[in-house]
């Protein structure tokens, strides 16, 4: 397969691998140097007509494209909503290297090992955490965590360890506003979740971000105190060691209990999306969400920018009131674009664009297909709790720090993690497995990346067979097995609270 043609209706098809300008391919010539996974016109194409992928459109020509000829940014642009919300429909999770099943895939397992909390809400891994209100106390919260090395740690073994989670924001910024109520409801989410035991919340004491405007909204095992009451930075640190010290030997009674899988909240990621992603990683995950919801399970998609132009695909399978909330988080994206003097065409990245994705339309497309085929069942704000089982989406940035970030705080007790140039990511508390878009990237980066999605390219599995062992791997990472990111110790500065705060 040189040459992968995704519909019957595209004008284009997507290199195999690299090629070479005068080259012929399956009967066509093609004129310039095209990178793998890029675009080749598989027909003449006039200026101004509509390009197709997954038989959807994707842009527009800038100039008339020749047969042959490379379609990237130099000849295609951003289609207008009217022209890409009438575009032919894609069949659901479309994929013309592996036809997937109509139905979820339901797997025999449907159980985990997880930490049962008192809220009923269930942990997949058992940390105890340092969190902070303002900047002005994360030195002290990284020094307290410093204190509890590995070999301190040696006697509580069901302790996973003990993470301060720190950021830049919490003064100088207006306390009564929306960005002010995200970063409350970021950090008492954070001190909520099921994968910490207990937390420690400290703040510097006479920052604007109080704690005692934090605490009513947490319901865990929390504990509060500010550098200020404790006299200072080293009482302060003194106090961390002593707190968190008296409750190691309470988080190490946690046990890890079978669980049912509706207990899961499943955070969903792409970043490094490629030219691969919507065509391998992504639709094999959107098939292990489906059948992750079918066994009463909660798939949350987010990053808003990064579903404009496929949004009616969510809209179209969801409840009315449901589609207007999506709709109505779409619209303020645009807005908020517009008052920065941007477009939401610009979100894809350097590293999108050479790996083959040219417009937010081809990007959202593919990104998409992470959430499968289920109802949508809500729409929530960053950071708000989720309120049901089944497909969820969060409004969030498409920066993969930030959006995860959010959906931690929601409840996300895992998160799965698309790439296709290969982002290497973590996210303390939670646990994220990464999976690569093709076999070369697993081959070059197999210290972080943890499923191979490019058995589907290279034909020795299908979208179905890749689905099952995500599966697999979700049920055996929430019982306890360590991801790639979590050997290497990623994921406390990638805590990214959403700061929508004007710096005053």
């Amino acid at each position: 397969m040189a040459l992968l043609r995704l519909h019957p209706h595209d004008s284009i098809a997507i290199s195999t691998e690299a090629i070479v300008a005068g080259s012929i391919i399956d009967g066509l010539e093609v004129l310039n140097d095209v990178p793998s996974g890029h675009k080749i016109a598989t027909r003449d194409i006039d200026s101004g007509e509509q390009v197709l992928k997954y038989g959807r459109i994707i842009g527009v020509a800038t100039r008339k494209i020749t047969q042959g000829e490379h379609v990237h940014t130099h000849n295609l642009s951003m289609a207008s909503r009217e022209e890409y919300a009438d575009a032919r429909p894609l069949e659901e999770n479309a994929s013309p290297v592996a036809a997937p099943k109509k139905t979820p895939i339901l797997e025999k397992r449907d159980t985990f090992l997880g930490y049962a909390r008192p809220n009923g809400a269930v942990g997949t891994r058992n940390y105890l955490g340092i969190l902070t209100s303002v900047n002005c106390s994360a030195t002290v919260a990284k020094r307290i965590a410093s204190h509890f090395t590995e070999e301190r740690l040696s006697a509580f073994p069901n302790v996973d360890g003990v993470v301060a989670l720190t950021h830049y924001g919490g003064c100088a910024m207006s306390t009564s506003d929306e960005g002010a109520d995200v970063l409350r409801r970021t950090i008492a989410g954070y001190a909520n979740h099921p994968n910490f035991a207990a937390t420690l919340l400290l703040g510097l004491g006479c920052e604007a971000n109080q704690i005692s405007r934090i605490l009513p909204l947490t319901t865990g095992n929390v504990t509060a105190t500010t550098i200020q009451e404790e006299g200072g930075t080293k009482a302060a640190i003194a106090r961390g060691i002593a707190e968190i010290e008296r409750l190691l030997p309470e988080a190490n009674q946690a046990q890890r209990t079978l669980q049912p899988v509706s207990k899961l909240i499943v955070g969903l990621q792409c970043g490094g999306s490629d030219g691969w992603s919507g065509i391998t990683a992504n639709p094999a995950l959107g098939l292990t969400m489906d059948a992750l919801v079918a066994n009463g399970g909660t798939a949350v998609l987010s990053e808003t920018p990064e579903i404009f132009g496929a949004e009616h695909l969510l809209t179209s399978r969801a409840e009315a009131s449901v589609a207007a909330q999506l709709m109505e988080r779409i619209a303020w994206w645009q807005q908020y674009a517009q008052r920065q003097n941007n477009t939401l065409d610009n979100n894809p990245s350097h590293g999108n664009k050479v790996g083959g994705i040219t417009t937010i339309l081809e990007k959202s497309l593919g990104a998409v297909a992470k959430g499968g085929s289920s109802p949508l069942r809500a729409v929530v704000h960053y950071a708000d709790p989720i309120p049901c089982t089944g497909l969820v989406f969060m409004d969030s940035p498409g920066y993969d720090p930030v959006s995860a970030t959010g959906q931690i705080a929601s409840g996300a007790n895992l998160l799965c993690f698309t790439t296709g140039r290969g982002s290497v990511f973590g996210a303390k508390p939670v646990p994220s497995l990464k999976l690569s878009t093709t076999t070369g990237l697993y081959q070059r980066m197999r210290d972080d990346m943890d499923i191979n999605c490019g058995t589907v390219l290279d034909g020795a599995e299908s979208l179905s067979e890749v689905a099952s062992r995500i599966y697999a791997a979700i049920l055996d990472t929430a019982s306890g097995r360590r991801t790639k990111s979590e050997e290497l110790g990623f994921g406390e500065e990638e805590y990214q609270p959403w700061m929508l705060n004007s710096v005053l």
